[in-house]
């Protein structure tokens, strides 16, 4: 009988246990990492970029983040020559000079990030603007390892989704569906930082299936103290 009774206690929570979902995910995740994810981030980066899938040129570039949504990249060191992100703007500079200014914001800052230094309901909010169906989500592997998809209800759907290893709870794939097509990302070989926290230092992005860009990440340096005034488009040069 007692036996009976403990297989019933069992069956009912299980029942009662709250399905995962995409919304409860990103609960999960925003609870592991909120005020414990790096304030800032630096590194240098190996950049190759492809066509036809041979390597047509490489580059060294140096990359500084600081959370929730700014980020500078130079092309080359000391060249004059980058691009900076500040929330949903971007600013192309050439010889220290602003040469493009546009309405566009580097999703992956979020992803990858930037969403653990929001409020929660801002995070949902932000995902909806993003074009995510938060209802729906399923399981899958990467890699051989299994991952959580936010935004799919199964492998293949052409909708906007982020893929995230079900061990570390971070982004590691990302399609996105557009008029101009399909765009993938992925952040491969994750590295631990100190505080619990974790970087890819390997990166491939794709354009409608064709491979454009590999990046590579070396002397990664979390939590580092950065001067904002770097992101000011009008100190560019200065």
């Amino acid at each position: 009988m007692k036996t009976l009774f403990l297989t019933a206690i069992i069956s009912l929570s299980a029942l009662s246990a709250p399905k995962l979902n995409s919304t409860k995910l990103l609960e999960k995740m925003y609870a592991k990492y909120h005020g414990k994810w790096h304030t800032s981030l630096t590194f240098t980066q190996k950049t190759q970029r492809y066509r036809n899938d041979t390597v047509t040129r490489t580059d060294t570039w140096y990359e500084h983040i600081v959370y929730p949504n700014l980020l500078r990249i130079d092309f080359g060191e000391k060249t004059g020559n980058g691009v900076i992100y500040r929330g949903d703007s971007s600013y192309v500079f050439r010889a220290n000079k602003v040469v493009r200014a546009d309405k566009a914001e580097n999703e992956l800052i979020f992803f990858l990030g930037g969403m653990y230094f929001k409020t929660f309901d801002q995070v949902l909010a932000h995902y909806a603007e993003l074009k995510f169906d938060l209802a729906k989500f399923h399981e899958d592997t990467y890699n051989g390892k299994p991952v959580y998809v936010i935004g799919a209800d199964k492998d293949g759907e052409k909708v906007n989704q982020l893929w995230i290893d079900k061990d570390k709870l971070v982004a590691v794939r990302y399609f996105k569906y557009d008029a101009n097509g399909k765009e993938e990302a992925t952040f491969e070989q994750q590295v631990p930082l100190k505080g619990g926290t974790w970087s890819e230092t390997y990166c491939k992005f794709y354009i409608n299936d064709k491979l454009l860009q590999t990046e590579t990440y070396q002397d990664i340096v979390p939590n580092l103290m950065i001067d904002k005034a770097m992101f000011e488009p009008a100190m560019i040069g200065k």
